[in-house]
């Protein structure tokens, strides 16, 4: 497996201003992408992750939008200081938060920025195949909508294919298991695909396992590290357990922590693996189980295939068995 992790400059050709506290910044950026990914960005002794906006099948150009954090260290950063013609440090798209092979329909729900990821997916599902496409978006109020005329332009291009349906908090409340479920209608057998923040992905996919719609056809995009699984807890409560790493010919093993990652057990075995974002997004810390199992907390980087050979995000990889060994490319 080869995979490329490194950083590279990258000249901003323009903004486009979004809302009051969402940009769009168009790259001169000729990377392959597919839509839906995301590029990490390394700025202010930082590392994070934005997706594109842009979609290889319909957009000459690539995009990647930001919304201001409130305390956002990288995002105020972006906002205040960037402007056309400077460069910023990124690694190549990245991501598996990407359309499905098939013909059912797609059916997205994503609230605030979480609408990036969605509209790149909506470009290249209306672009390339026949499928309906329908997508909820929820946001404070219609000042907070990002990208309104665009989403209303497909509606109006792929009339009777794409329909996008707007919810604002300020006129209707937080968004509720009813509406979520009435948004389905007889769609049951669609891929789904959810983007926002943790409270509102929560509630949208208990609503739509509770409405019978099955785990694997639901695909979504996560920035947050959930509770650690069962079974890791399991294994943590023993004590026991030792994690074998193999980096450039170095074989070193430790006694498992509680709580610890694969990556965070390398470095306390005094070697040095490779790791970029830490948040299970960019794939820089990638290496193969070759003995035991680890459960990922966060997969952002990693296909299904590339899973069932083995292959883990370190950073994101707590063990679940006494005896784990994991070996890094060379």
């Amino acid at each position: 497996m080869v995979r490329d992790h490194g950083f590279h400059p990258v000249r901003i050709k323009r903004i486009v201003q979004e809302t009051a506290d969402t940009r769009t910044y168009v790259l001169d950026a000729p990377f392959p992408y597919r839509a839906g990914q995301f590029l990490t960005v390394r700025a202010c002794g930082a590392l994070r992750s934005y997706s594109m906006s842009s979609s290889p099948d319909t957009d000459s150009e690539l995009m990647t939008t930001v919304k201001r954090v409130p305390g956002g260290l990288v995002s105020n950063w972006m906002h205040d200081h960037l402007s056309p013609g400077d460069l910023i440090e990124t690694t190549s798209p990245a991501g598996v938060f990407c359309l499905r092979e098939g013909t059912a329909p797609l059916l997205a729900l994503c609230g605030g920025s979480g609408v990036t990821p969605i509209l790149s997916l909506v470009k290249t599902a209306l672009a390339t195949t026949g499928r309906r496409v329908r997508v909820l978006a929820a946001n404070r109020d219609a000042g907070s909508v990002i990208f309104g005329d665009t989403l209303s332009e497909l509606a109006e291009r792929h009339a009777g294919r794409f329909e996008i349906r707007h919810h604002l908090d300020d006129r209707q409340g937080l968004v509720t298991a009813p509406e979520i479920r009435e948004f389905v209608a007889g769609d049951l057998d669609a891929d789904f695909y959810l983007c926002g923040p943790a409270p509102f992905m929560t509630l949208a996919e208990d609503t739509l396992l509770g409405q019978g719609v099955g785990a694997g056809q639901l695909v979504a995009e996560r920035f947050t590290v959930p509770e650690p699984t069962v079974a890791a807890e399991a294994v943590a409560e023993t004590g026991a357990g030792t994690v074998t790493v193999v980096l450039a010919g170095k074989r070193r093993t430790v006694d498992q922590h509680p709580r610890e990652s694969l990556l965070e057990s390398a470095r306390r075995a005094g070697l040095m693996p490779p790791f970029s974002c830490e948040m299970g997004n960019c794939g820089t810390c990638i290496a193969r189980l070759t003995e035991g199992e680890a459960k990922m907390r966060v997969n952002n980087a990693l296909d299904d295939d590339e899973v069932a050979e083995g292959w883990v995000l370190t950073c994101q990889s707590e063990p679940v068995t006494p005896h784990v060994t994991v070996e890094y490319e060379s």
